[in-house]
C-alpha cells in the first residue's frame, strides 16, 4: 500500500513546474529593451500590479504626463504571475492585522479599502479588462474546532468595520465546500471574489500602453542617482533622466541597498489540479466558487479557475541570501506537504487527481506583512512594496498613495501613520536564514507536536512578524 508522500509525489509524475495563470495564455508580445538614453517626468520600476496601476493612474490623473515603465523581464514575471488571486477590500493584509499595526486608522483604513475595491471594479468595467472576474466572495474556514475562535473572532471584526459577513456553522459550511475538516466559516460576500492574474496584468498593459505610457521589457535597474533636479537610473544600455521614480519592485527590493533591511524574500508554494470532472466538481460541491482562507497555523487558501481546476497554496520557504530563483522549487519534493494538505482537506479526491501545475516565487515579507513606503533622493524616489498577500486589489492602493507622496498631494492617505513609517529591521544573514528555517520548521510542526514550536512562533510574533495571521 502506498504512502501519503508515494501518492503526492505520482500525483506530480507529469507535472510543469511553472505558473498556471502564465502557462495557460499565449506567448506574450515582449516590448524591446531600452536601448538609448531618454528623459520622462514619472520612471516607474516594476512591471506587476504595483507599477502597472501605477502607471495608469499616472495618466489618469494629468494625461499629458510622460510616464516610462522598465521591467527588469518580461512583464508579470514577479508576484503578479504567480498569486491565488483572491480578492479582498483589506489593503492592510486584512482587519486583524490592521488593528495589530494601525489601531487609531484602522475603522479609515477599512473605508479606504472598500473604497479601492469599488474603484478597482470601476476599472475592470470602465476598460473593458478581459480577466476571468468573479464576484464571489471570500471565505475563512475552520480546521476542525480549533478554529472556530477564530471564525467568531473574524465576523466581529468584519461587522464592526462595516461589513458584510456571514457565519455559517459545521452544516452550513460543509454545503458550501464539501470537506471534513471544515467546521465552521465566515463569508464575506460583497466586495471580494477571484481573477485570473496572468489575464489581468496583461489586460493592465494594454490600457498602459493605449494611455502613452512607454514599456520596456528586459531593462533592469542597474543603479541611480541625483544629479541636479533629475535622477539618473542606469540600464544595461541606457539610461533614463527622470523628474520623479517610483520603485515597484516588492520582494525583489530593486533601487536601493537600504530596501532590504526591511524586506525579505520569503517563498510561497502553490499548486493546481487539472479540471476536475463533473462527478469531481459534484462531490466538492463548492457552487458559490468563493475565494476560501483556512484556520491552519501554516495556512492553506484555495480557489477554483474559471476551468474547474483547484488552486491551493500555502506553504511557506527562504533560501538563503533571498534567492528568488532557487532549482529546488522546480522538482517534486517542496510541494509534497502541500498535497497532503490538500488530499486531508478533499480526501474524496485523493489517488484520482492529478496537478498539472506547481509553482513558487517570493513574496515580500515585512514585520507589518502590508505596503510601505520609503523615501530617496529628497523624496523623489519612493519605494512602495511589501505586499504579503492581497497584492491583487491593495497595489492599486498602494500605488495610488505612492504617487501622491512623490507629488505632494494634499489627500488624506499621506498624513496617516501607514504612510510614515517603516517595518521593523530585519537582520542580515545569515542570522536571517537561521531564524526563517527555525521558523518555517516550526510553522509546519506546531500543529502537530507543539512543544517548544509554541513558544519559537509566540516570540517571532513578539518581535513584529506576524507569522501566523
Amino acid at each position: 500500500m502506498l504512502t501519503d508522500d508515494e501518492i503526492a509525489r505520482q500525483s506530480l509524475h507529469a507535472t510543469r513546474f511553472t505558473t498556471y495563470w502564465l502557462d495557460s495564455l499565449p506567448n506574450a508580445h515582449i516590448d524591446p529593451p531600452l536601448e538609448r538614453d531618454i528623459h520622462c517626468d514619472l520612471l516607474i520600476v516594476g512591471g506587476g500590479f504595483c507599477g502597472l496601476w501605477g502607471a495608469i493612474q499616472a495618466k489618469e490623473q494629468v494625461p499629458q504626463r510622460d510616464v516610462v515603465l522598465i521591467e527588469a523581464f518580461g512583464i508579470a514575471n514577479g508576484a503578479s504571475g504567480r498569486p491565488a488571486a483572491i480578492m479582498s477590500t483589506s489593503v492592510m493584509h486584512g482587519i486583524d492585522n490592521t488593528e495589530r499595526m494601525f489601531p487609531e486608522e484602522v475603522k479609515e483604513l477599512e473605508r479606504l479599502g472598500k473604497e479601492n475595491m469599488d474603484e478597482f471594479r470601476a476599472a475592470v468595467e470602465r476598460y473593458q479588462l478581459d480577466c476571468d472576474i468573479e464576484w464571489n466572495g471570500e471565505m475563512t474556514v475552520s480546521i476542525g474546532d480549533q478554529g472556530l475562535e477564530a471564525i467568531d473572532e473574524g465576523v466581529a471584526l468584519y461587522l464592526k468595520y462595516g461589513h458584510d459577513a456571514k457565519k455559517l456553522n459545521k452544516s452550513e459550511v460543509q454545503s458550501e465546500i464539501n470537506s471534513p475538516i471544515f467546521h465552521a466559516g465566515v463569508w464575506s460576500k460583497k466586495r471580494s471574489g477571484t481573477v485570473h492574474p496572468g489575464k489581468l496584468v496583461r489586460e493592465l498593459k494594454r490600457v498602459a500602453m493605449e494611455l502613452g505610457v512607454r514599456v520596456f521589457e528586459y531593462t533592469p535597474h542597474v543603479a541611480n542617482k541625483r544629479q541636479g533636479n533629475q535622477i539618473i537610473v542606469s540600464t544595461p544600455h541606457g539610461q533614463i533622466s527622470a523628474s520623479k521614480v517610483m520603485l515597484a519592485t516588492n520582494a525583489w527590493a530593486a533601487g536601493h541597498k537600504r530596501i532590504r533591511t526591511r524586506v525579505s524574500a520569503i517563498r510561497d508554494r502553490i499548486v493546481v489540479t487539472e479540471p476536475l470532472t463533473d462527478e469531481q466538481m459534484a462531490s466538492v460541491g463548492w457552487r458559490h466558487r468563493q475565494g476560501i482562507y483556512d484556520t491552519r497555523t501554516q495556512l492553506n487558501y484555495l480557489r477554483l479557475t474559471k476551468d474547474n481546476r483547484i488552486l491551493f497554496g500555502g506553504r511557506l520557504g527562504y533560501f538563503y541570501g533571498n534567492n528568488t530563483d532557487p532549482t529546488l522549487d522546480k522538482t517534486p519534493e517542496p510541494y509534497i506537504r502541500l498535497i497532503n494538505a490538500f488530499y486531508q482537506t478533499f480526501p474524496q479526491l485523493k489517488s484520482e487527481i492529478r496537478f498539472s501545475h506547481a509553482w513558487s516565487g517570493p513574496i515580500a515579507l515585512t514585520t507589518r506583512m502590508a505596503v510601505h513606503y520609503q523615501r530617496y533622493h529628497q523624496g523623489n524616489m519612493v519605494f512602495a512594496g511589501g505586499y504579503s498577500g492581497f497584492g491583487v486589489t491593495a497595489s492599486r492602493f498602494g500605488a495610488r498613495v505612492a504617487l501622491a507622496i512623490l507629488y505632494n498631494q494634499d489627500i488624506p492617505e499621506t498624513k496617516m501613520a501607514f504612510a510614515n513609517t517603516q517595518p521593523n529591521y530585519i537582520p542580515p544573514e545569515p542570522f536571517r536564514w537561521i531564524g526563517a528555517k527555525i521558523t518555517m520548521y516550526a510553522l509546519d510542526t506546531v500543529d502537530e507536536k507543539g512543544g517548544w514550536r509554541k513558544l519559537w512562533v509566540k516570540m517571532v510574533e513578539k518581535m513584529g512578524f506576524p507569522i501566523t495571521l
